[in-house]
């Protein structure tokens, strides 16, 4: 079977990586379904951009946005934008994630994932120092002007050096 990250190598050859990754999710069945849309990536990586529409399709029997779909809007991004941002020497997963829930939506939702430099080189760094650790990374959904808070999204995010990952995979099997 191929896999989203191998069609993304192949379709990066032809167009630029974070087009190949905004148009790969934006049409992809498993993101489609969350309703949600990528607006923004930056061609480095470190600023993605979405937009998750109150519509009847992601409307509970309260007539608010559901959980689920607020969840499943984020939940690909602080994973998928690091393993981008910092290549193929570290291994990246996602190892748990929490929603806190601030107040109904009745309106759309947006949300922003960043990376900085000094994140990403202190991530370089432990994984260097620890071979292993876990970061959260919060997002909140918001409405467009960010005034009001919806939602916020904890993922915890596990990261490796490569060998030794590897290694360690060695030894538990």
């Amino acid at each position: 079977m191929i896999t989203y990250q191998k069609l993304a190598k192949i379709a990066s050859k032809f167009i630029s990586k974070s087009k190949v990754m905004k148009y790969g999710f934006n049409l992809s069945p498993m993101y489609r379904r969350t309703s949600a849309k990528v607006l923004y990536i930056s061609e480095d990586f470190s600023e993605i951009k979405i937009k998750l529409p109150y519509s009847y399709k992601n409307a509970n029997y309260v007539n608010t946005i559901f959980g689920g779909s607020m969840f499943s809007a984020v939940d690909p991004f602080p994973m998928t934008q690091l393993m981008n941002l910092i290549g193929d020497d570290y291994v990246v997963w996602d190892k748990a994630a929490e929603i806190l829930f601030r107040r109904p939506a009745r309106e759309d939702l947006y949300a922003e994932f960043t990376y900085t430099l000094e994140e990403l080189n202190e991530i370089k760094k432990k994984a260097t120092e620890n071979n292993e650790f876990e970061i959260v990374k919060k997002t909140k959904l918001t409405n467009k002007d960010k005034s009001i808070v919806f939602c916020e999204v904890r993922k915890t995010v596990y990261i490796a050096n490569k060998t030794f990952f590897k290694n360690k995979r060695k030894k538990t099997n």
